[in-house]
Parts: C-alpha cells; sequence; structure tokens
C-alpha cells in the first residue's frame, strides 16, 4: 500500500476513532450533568429539612444558619406566609406600650453571669397570676444544677405587681422578662378584653343585638380563658422569632409553667437527651422531663422512653418549631382554648407521623397545682394550694439519672387527645382566630396593621 494511502487510511481510522469517542462522550456527560444536578438539589432539600415543595415556596427566610442543640442539624428557617392574610394586632394602651418597652431590655444578672456555655439551653418560664406557685417554683430552680449557665425567659401574661417583684429577685442566672403586650388581661374595655356589646355566655346575638361568634357549644368567648391560648402562641413566635436573645437560636429551649416544681437535675438530665436523641431516637421531636401523664412518676426502668410530647418540661428546637408555625392555621382555627389539647388534637396529627419525645424513666419535673391557672385570685376564691408537700424528692433526683447506653422503649399507644376530637370549645371567635393567627406573621412582616 502507498505511503499516501496509509496516511490516508490511518487518518480516517482516527477520524472514525473520534467520532465513536464523541457520540461516546455526548451521553456520559448527559449522565454527568444530570448526576451534578440532582446531588444539587438533594443537598439542597437537606438544608431545608427535608420539607415538601409547596413548603419550599415560602414569602420570607432568613439567610443565616447554624447548627442546632448539638445535633449538627442546619435548621430549617422558611416562613410559610398566606399572602391573602393581612395580620392585625389591636391599638395597644399606654400599659402595653409601656410594657413592650420594657420586652426590648436586655437580660439582667449578666454582671455575674457574663457567658453561656456552648451546650448551654435557655429556659422558658410562662406565667399567670399564681404567686404562691411562682415562689415554689423559682425556689426549685435555684437549687437546680447547672441554673447559673442557663439563661431563663419568664413569659408573663400580662401584668401582675406580685409576680413581677418575684421574678425580679431572681439572683442565680441570667433572667429576661417578657409581657404578652396583647393580653386580654390588659384590655378592661376593648378587644382582646371584654368589649362593650360583646355577648356573653350563650346570648342569641340576633335576639340582644350583640355582637361575638359562639363556640361549638353556643358558648361566646371568654376573655379570661382565651388568654391561655393566647398566650401559649404569642409567648413561642416571640420567643423563636422576636428576640435578640433567641431569634438566632437555633439550639434546644425547654418550656416550663408556674406549677411545674424542677428537680435538682433537670438541666442536666436535659442536656444529656438532647445529646442523646439524634442518636437513640432520631425521630423523636423533642425531650421531655416527665412522662406525658402528669401524675405518673416514670417506670423505674433502666432505658430511654419515647412516647407522646407531654406538657411539662418539653424541649425542641428551631427546626421543630418551624413545623409547628407552619401549622398556625390549623393551630389558630381549631376550637379549642386548651394550646396543648390543640396541638394534641390538630397540629401533632397533622405532621403524618406519631410525635415522639424523648425522656428518661424517672421525671425530672412535676406538676404540683390543683387549682386551675385562672382560679384563685380573687378574695371569694383563694388558691390556698401552695404545693409544698406535692413533691417527694429521692437522692437520685438530686443527680443526673440518665446513661448513654441505655436502650430505649418506645410506648406506641398514644393515650389522651387524639385526631377526630374536635375540642372543648371556647374558641369560636372569629376575633380570636385573626389574632392568632396575626401573632404567627408579626415578626416576619412590616408594621402589621392596627385595629
Amino acid at each position: 500500500m502507498p505511503a499516501s494511502a496509509s496516511a490516508s487510511t490511518s487518518s480516517s481510522s482516527h477520524h472514525h476513532h473520534r467520532v465513536r469517542l464523541r457520540s461516546r462522550a455526548v451521553p456520559l456527560i448527559l449522565v454527568v450533568v444530570l448526576t451534578v444536578l440532582v446531588v444539587t438539589e438533594l443537598l439542597r432539600t437537606s438544608s431545608r429539612g427535608g420539607l415538601p415543595p409547596s413548603a419550599r415556596r415560602s414569602s420570607s427566610s432568613s439567610s443565616s444558619t447554624r447548627a442546632g442543640g448539638g445535633n449538627h442539624s442546619v435548621a430549617q428557617r422558611k416562613i410559610l406566609l398566606d399572602p391573602d392574610f393581612t395580620p392585625r394586632l389591636p391599638r395597644q394602651s399606654p400599659l402595653s406600650l409601656s410594657l413592650s418597652a420594657r420586652n426590648a431590655l436586655p437580660a439582667r444578672n449578666t454582671a455575674r453571669f457574663p457567658a453561656l456555655p456552648d451546650g448551654h439551653l435557655k429556659i422558658v418560664l410562662y406565667v399567670h397570676n399564681r404567686p404562691r406557685y411562682l415562689r415554689l417554683v423559682v425556689d426549685s430552680l435555684s437549687r437546680v444544677k447547672g441554673i447559673g449557665e442557663a439563661l431563663l425567659i419568664v413569659s408573663h401574661d400580662g401584668y401582675f405587681p406580685e409576680m413581677d417583684k418575684i421574678v425580679q429577685g431572681i439572683d442565680f442566672c441570667q433572667v429576661k422578662q417578657i409581657f404578652a403586650p396583647y393580653s386580654p388581661h390588659l384590655f378592661p374595655d376593648a378587644f382582646p378584653g371584654v368589649t362593650p356589646g360583646d355577648c356573653q355566655s350563650k346570648d342569641n346575638a340576633k335576639e340582644k343585638g350583640c355582637q361575638g361568634g359562639p363556640d361549638q357549644y353556643g358558648n361566646h368567648r371568654s376573655p379570661r380563658i382565651v388568654s391561655l391560648k393566647h398566650h401559649w402562641w404569642w409567648m413561642m413566635n416571640t420567643v423563636w422569632d422576636g428576640m435578640e436573645e433567641t431569634k438566632d437560636f437555633d439550639g434546644h429551649i425547654l418550656f416550663i409553667e408556674e406549677d411545674h416544681y424542677i428537680f435538682p437535675n433537670a438541666y442536666r438530665n436535659a442536656q444529656l437527651l438532647v445529646d442523646l436523641k439524634p442518636k437513640k431516637c432520631p425521630g423523636c421531636y423533642a425531650i421531655n422531663l416527665a412522662p406525658s401523664d402528669v401524675k405518673a412518676k416514670g417506670e423505674g426502668w433502666e432505658s430511654l422512653v419515647a412516647e407522646k410530647m407531654g406538657n411539662i418540661g418539653y424541649a425542641f428546637n428551631r427546626t421543630v418549631w418551624r413545623k409547628i408555625h407552619a401549622k398556625a392555621k390549623q393551630f389558630c382555627a381549631f376550637d379549642e382554648y386548651n394550646w396543648d389539647i390543640t396541638m394534641w388534637a390538630t397540629v401533632y396529627p397533622s405532621f403524618g407521623t406519631p410525635v415522639y419525645s424523648l425522656r428518661g424513666p424517672r421525671r425530672s419535673a412535676a406538676h404540683f397545682g390543683k387549682c386551675g391557672l385562672h382560679q384563685g385570685q380573687g378574695s371569694s376564691n383563694v388558691c390556698v394550694d401552695n404545693g409544698s408537700g406535692a413533691v417527694d424528692l429521692e437522692e437520685i433526683d438530686k443527680i443526673p439519672n440518665i446513661k448513654a447506653d441505655w436502650p430505649v422503649r418506645i410506648i406506641q399507644r398514644q393515650e389522651g387527645y387524639q385526631a377526630g376530637f374536635k375540642g372543648w370549645g371556647g374558641w369560636g371567635d372569629r376575633r380570636d382566630r385573626e389574632l392568632c393567627l396575626s401573632f404567627a406573621y408579626m415578626y416576619h412582616v412590616k408594621d402589621p396593621s392596627s385595629t
């Protein structure tokens, strides 16, 4: 074969080889590109907390993210807002405005407790007006091991001088007070308090010419009762999204009430549970200091327990709060004046999976109250129970008593209020539902209008 023919054949062979390579490379490049796109989307989804596409189309978000609660997961910060809803807050009175100003004051005792260490918990104590109870709770907190590492936030439902004085006397940790500025207790002559012309009890609006929407049982709103749910919801939105001290905190926040006695080992046990939750119960939403049955003392097993979330000493992080916040419509529309029953009957079931909380086999907090939240305030109905003798502490309750090598027992039978429960009522007035929803929006829109 001539040299020219050989060169031509060789060139032709190389040409066809390059063509074949290019033809093979095209699908290979497409596969690589598609793989990169899929991985990128998975990473983006993971950073959002695995929310469905509908939840990603939010109206507002924060770009700052941090690992929360010692579990090193990125907190989900997307905010779901309804563009068709306009938040409206009541016009504030001078007292309400003065309390809002106090809400902006920095925490006290920072000179004595200048730094909050890594892994610390923030504690929210929400109170109404039971001074005898509050004194006992404060005394129990003063005996908690590690309490000096925490920021204690006390959320007041309205303003009561004696309650304020007790909190002002706390000196064992950093303490910050916040006051619900739209509490019905601050508005004696206007909504959300008693409005002239409002229907009372089971009044017939047409016959009486009064205003207000009744609940499912025909009862009209009672400001004294609706404040329970309003305060909890305002507090949650404020603590997570409205306070300088916490709005960028992604760790666990522990919530307790004025009739919860806190054991000396509560803080250290809570820290242990927070650290163990992602390893022992990655599907758990929260940790608890006590069983969901308020009368139970625990099983005494050598194991951790996962069960429904209780309302005594519960703690969760921002990712869980975002899931709760996304259900604002369900929370605010449900005809039930108790916040916890609302959560059990409509919010938690809407998550699609059982909402478990991790706790120890012995309680580290106890409910000691015998009077209702709004009982015992009048001179004719004094609540004489001061909680003394209600809690017997053993030596094991004074030291951390949770072990990292314990297995987890899951209590699958969820006692108590379930999905399908219609509620006890007390929450049928449209104004309460709109105010509730406005609380969910107030830190995510500019200047909510006043009514």
